[in-house]
């Protein structure tokens, strides 16, 4: 069974005016069908407006299908009765962690979450150790989070939906607002989530260099899924991802520049090893 599967979904923001006349309405999800399987690592990417973020709602059901149909851990998410359910196995991780944090103390914070859905004391306590050493925060558990940095804010944001043990973790643009040593700190424990414990994760973002270790990439523009593949497929196509105001890693575009000027290495070069290599071979 696939962790999440979606099937023709559409969702339409209507705006109306003060009597309630409908003034305009945004396709923000146009018929997009995608299946992620338990323990994937799914990286969906697109320029501001693509309906990356609109997608990411549907499936913590934050938001319901206009049409179609999502499914996160078998369960209907437009059933009123799923809502919890299907909350729990997909966590959410937001762009800003102070609209996530509300514990004056770490520890608290992450154990939050357990304790709204009504885990024994003992085992809070528990969830709340390991999900810290998960994320690598375990040593600032007595902190105050507004003593933290940005990367360390969005990891104990990460260890509180850990806690509350999903089955897929969502982050939404969740690296957007962080420097690139707290990417690589998120990045780090997110992929140590995804490889030692089998969480599924769908990473929303438009940095390029954070999805060259994802399992599959979905590539979106103007509410529609309009590239898939695996990034070494995508970032083949660095012409089509330029059209689509889309950047490439700065290793994949010298690469291919390389490329172009006719030295004959392969396309979709995703790291600097790998270009290493290519070069090396010419000799």
């Amino acid at each position: 069974m696939e962790m999440i599967k979606i099937k023709n979904l559409i969702h339409e923001y209507i705006r109306r005016d003060e009597e309630e006349n409908v003034v305009d309405i945004k396709r923000a999800v146009d018929d997009i069908s995608i299946d992620v399987k338990p323990g994937e690592f799914v990286a969906i990417l697109g320029h501001n407006g693509s309906g990356k973020s609109t997608l990411a709602k549907h499936i913590n059901a934050l938001l319901y299908p206009g049409e179609g149909t999502v499914w996160v851990n078998g369960m209907d998410t437009s059933a009123e009765e799923n809502l919890w359910k299907v909350r729990e196995s997909a966590g959410m991780v937001f762009q800003n962690p102070d609209n996530q944090i509300i514990g004056s103390v770490v520890e608290e914070d992450v154990g939050f979450g357990p304790e709204n859905m009504g885990v024994p004391t003992e085992e809070i306590w528990q969830r709340v150790e390991e999900s810290l050493k998960a994320v690598g925060m375990w040593q600032y558990r007595k902190k105050s989070p507004n003593r933290l940095s940005g990367g360390q804010k969005q990891r104990v944001a990460i260890a509180g939906v850990v806690a509350m043990h999903p089955k897929c973790i969502i982050l939404d643009e969740a690296t957007a607002m962080l420097d690139p040593s707290g990417r690589k700190e998120v990045l780090r424990a997110v992929r140590a989530l995804n490889m030692v414990e089998e969480v599924t994760i769908i990473h929303i973002t438009h940095y390029m260099e954070e999805v060259i270790y994802a399992d599959k990439v979905f590539v979106m523009d103007q509410g529609k899924v309009v590239m898939e593949g695996t990034p070494k497929e995508i970032f083949s196509q660095v012409e089509k991802l330029q059209k689509l105001r889309l950047d490439v890693p700065q290793v994949t575009l010298l690469a291919h520049e390389l490329k172009k000027a006719g030295v004959p290495i392969e396309d979709g070069i995703l790291t600097i090893d790998e270009l290493m290599e290519q070069l090396d071979k010419r000799k």
